[in-house]
């Protein structure tokens, strides 16, 4: 497979426990339609030597079958495994695909290009730490390719590779790639990215993924697996201890533990935490997993927490530090993704999940969309299916939360309509809301006309008049 094959031939015990400390990268790859998505992964997994003999038997018969290509086989099929994404020569879900090298593992998502699959490539974006966003060297950046990069900087993604695919249609044109960069550049100015990489490649021929290319002799740059290779990510994952309680575990009256995933951070016994929203303080007893008792856990990891004292704590609380508190409030503001058909209106009542928190709530307000083409901001009453925009959030009770910025994991939640169960919005929380009180009823004529027969009738029952209030 990789470089280690001679390794799992010799010592498979020694080459499992390499691989378990390699870092995980999670990237995905995005931009518009027929951009090369799909063949730019396969094009990775075959020159990494990441294809089995069987898998590549079956892609040499489909691509017979299907003819997308006039090669010996499509590399684009290794992801794209709908019937139909097959037949069009499309993505429409995200695929997901594991591979490693030498150097780390990585889980990369296949994402749709096309407008009406947005919401998809949202979804395979959260979970990302980085991006290679597709431009087709023929048509440069196009209106997708924006929606993609604004969605990207939006979820909290740093590094993107914006990979000029297809320079063999150019026949290798300098000028060409050159354009396109400082294109994308003048675009990207007001994105949040922190790290932006340009690498010209052929998905197709395999000019520059892997391999250097002698047709691209100019470009003084890495490859786009280097470059994946040595990108660092460790300095935007937030310090901030957090854990979400996903279940209580109570199987005996002498245990009593509570389950989750840590969101960011790290715990070691012994230390103090304080349970939101209760704000209870008490210790970490013990760290149970199913493989017996560890001394500390990190993000990422899967644990039952056993506290030293017996406090309330149930699904959808919170453990932090006593000194990193997050926001607790009824009140929030949000950048929303909308991600079905019927639109995001005001005061329509929503299910809103943060965490492993469920909670009724509302859009107080829209203060704006987004026009993708060039990011500024339009007054809205509502928001349509793929729109993105700002608005104000009312919720039932207090949830605990960081700004989206600071800690991604523990900065967002989910929109569900009510009737459907439909996940309809995901938000990306910016900042509490402060002096938004509880909202004032709108006084209707039959209820002012009801209250005056009343207090004319039963004036012993001493009912104000609501018209003064």
């Amino acid at each position: 497979m990789t470089a280690s094959t001679n390794l799992i031939a010799s010592d498979i015990e020694a080459y499992l426990k390499v691989h378990e400390n390699k870092d995980m990268l999670r990237i995905l790859t995005c931009g518009s339609v027929d951009d090369g998505k799909s063949t730019l992964i396969g094009r990775l997994l075959y020159d990494s030597k990441m294809i089995y003999e069987d898998q590549m038997a079956a892609i040499e018969k489909d691509s017979k079958r299907f003819n997308t290509t006039d090669d010996a086989f499509d590399l684009a099929l290794l992801v794209d495994g709908l019937q139909s994404e097959r037949e069009q020569g499309i993505t429409i879900d995200v695929a997901y695909r594991y591979f490693s090298t030498d150097q780390r593992k990585f889980i990369i998502a296949d994402t749709p290009g096309h407008e009406q699959y947005t919401r998809n490539m949202a979804t395979g974006a959260s979970t990302c730490e980085l991006a290679i966003i597709l431009i087709d060297a023929r048509h440069g950046v196009q209106v997708q390719t924006r929606r993609h990069s604004f969605i990207c900087s939006q979820l909290g993604i740093k590094h993107v590779i914006i990979a000029i695919n297809k320079m063999d249609a150019v026949d290798y044109d300098q000028a060409v790639y050159q354009k396109i960069k400082k294109d994308y550049r003048e675009f990207s100015e007001n994105l949040s990215f922190t790290d932006i990489r340009f690498v010209p490649i052929s998905a197709l021929k395999g000019d520059n993924v892997v391999n250097e290319s002698e047709n691209i002799s100019w470009y003084p740059g890495s490859t786009l697996l280097k470059l994946l290779n040595t990108v660092s990510v460790e300095q935007d994952r937030s310090d901030s201890f957090r854990f979400q309680v996903q279940y209580v575990n109570r199987p005996n009256l002498d245990f009593r533990g509570f389950c989750g995933t840590l969101s960011s951070g790290e715990i070691r016994v012994g230390d103090t935490v304080i349970a939101l929203p209760s704000g209870k303080e008490t210790q970490i007893k013990s760290i149970v997993t199913f493989d017996g008792e560890l001394e500390k856990a990190i993000a990422g990891q899967a644990v039952t927490l056993i506290l030293a004292d017996e406090i309330d704590v149930g699904r959808g609380d919170m453990l932090v530090r006593p000194h990193e508190k997050p926001f607790s409030t009824n009140h929030l503001e949000a950048d929303v993704v909308w991600m079905t058909e019927e639109p995001l209106c005001v005061d329509r009542e929503y299910a809103i999940k943060v965490g492993s928190k469920a909670v009724y709530g509302y859009a107080d307000a829209i203060n704006y969309k987004v026009d993708i083409n060039n990011l500024t901001h339009h007054p809205a009453k509502q928001l349509a299916l793929n729109e993105m925009g700002n608005c104000d959030f009312s919720v039932t009770e207090p949830v605990q939360f960081d700004a989206y910025d600071n800690n991604r994991a523990t900065g967002a939640f989910i929109i569900i309509d009510r009737l459907t169960n439909v996940t309809v919005g995901a938000a990306m929380i910016r900042q509490p809301v402060e002096g938004n009180g509880p909202k004032q009823h709108e006084i209707s004529e039959f209820e002012l006309e009801m209250n005056a027969l009343v207090r004319k009738h039963f004036p012993h029952w001493g009912v104000k008049d609501i018209s003064k209030n």
